[in-house]
């Protein structure tokens, strides 16, 4: 286990919505600092850099999900069996993490022409606080940002967009025995679905956008919570529905008529998150291969965007798991790019 005694590190620390980020934060920045990085930041974040000038960065996210029993090796510890490596996180993203750490610790940076810098996040798996901290900071990302999520080594240069919306419908209580009083809220959330429904399959799912594997912008209404009691009319009513967005003029389209009928059904908007879709074109990619999930390089809109990490793709399962024939041609593809982009 020697030759994977950085994720054996990374996974010990349980970064379950940030409990132990400065631990791991800590542990990054002085591996680093053994291989000369500089700190250019630091909070719950991290920024280092080393070189002049620099044209290329790697961002990762510390935090995990939670894990959920079932699992037949500790979540807290690097198990390997065969060849497979066991633990939380391993894929999502601790495991594009140290590939990263072990991918610069096998670079002469001297004899590079340009400089990189590296990235560690917290809170991507609920909100992209981390990100959103980064970002509101004015950082300037370097010309090539590469993010670690697990894509089982495939290289992915675009992902669909996001708008998440939370819809708050107001009613006005009263007892069931006589609705008439009253005014309903889940009644209004359940018209407002069904005349949305309509509205998305003829306006927004119709535009094709053959980039994606889903050539379409989704839509889902993953939670509806709303009344107190069965003999009351309910008055109020929560909706959370997200949209993976295929296409940039659909985030205008679908704002719209959710604008125009929040009027009608009498519902305050709130958009949780909103992000484009990107494709990018570059020559440091043979194929360009995309993907229906966002991820914090939706977030980094300056930059050439990349996204590769380690498979198979497990993120969020029970027993999460990754191959050492994964683990190991990921080091040596983030090698390639730090030697094609920081020698040109």
């Amino acid at each position: 286990m020697e030759k994977y005694e950085i994720l054996k590190d990374l996974i010990k620390f349980n970064t379950i919505k940030d409990k132990e980020n400065k631990e791991i934060i800590d542990y990054i920045e002085n591996y680093l600092k053994k291989l000369n990085f500089k700190t250019e930041f630091k909070s719950k974040v991290l920024i280092m850099s080393i070189g002049e000038n620099p044209k290329l960065g790697f961002l990762g996210h510390t935090d995990t999900v939670e894990y959920i029993e079932g699992w037949n090796t500790s979540p807290f510890e690097l198990t390997k069996k065969e060849n497979v490596l066991y633990g939380l996180g391993v894929a999502d993203m601790k495991g594009g993490i140290a590939a990263m750490l072990d991918a610069v610790a096998q670079i002469d940076f001297n004899k590079m022409k340009y400089g990189m810098k590296l990235y560690f996040t917290y809170d991507e798996e609920t909100a992209f606080g981390g990100i959103h901290e980064i970002t509101n900071s004015k950082e300037e990302f370097p010309e090539v940002m590469i993010f670690g999520e697990p894509t089982n080594n495939e290289v992915l240069v675009g992902t669909k967009g996001l708008l998440e919306y939370h819809l708050t419908f107001k009613g006005k209580k009263v007892h069931s025995s006589n609705p008439e009083k009253g005014k309903s809220a889940t009644l209004n959330a359940a018209k407002f679905i069904t005349e949305f429904d309509e509205f998305y399959n003829k306006e927004v799912k119709t535009k094709e956008v053959k980039d994606f594997e889903i050539p379409y912008t989704t839509m889902n209404v993953g939670i509806i919570q709303g009344g107190s009691a069965p003999n009351s009319v309910a008055a109020n009513c929560k909706v959370i529905m997200d949209f993976r967005i295929a296409n940039k003029e659909h985030i205008e389209i679908i704002k719209r008529k959710i604008e125009e009928l929040s009027k009608k059904y009498d519902f305050e908007i709130y958009i949780h998150t909103e992000a484009s879709p990107f494709i990018n074109k570059t020559d440091l990619v043979e194929e360009a291969k995309t993907a229906n999930f966002i991820t914090e390089a939706s977030v980094v809109e300056k930059s050439t965007r990349i996204i590769v990490g380690v498979g198979p793709i497990t993120a969020h399962e029970v027993n999460e798991h990754i191959t050492e024939e994964s683990y190991n041609k990921l080091v040596e593809q983030y090698k390639d790019f730090i030697n094609k982009v920081c020698n040109t």
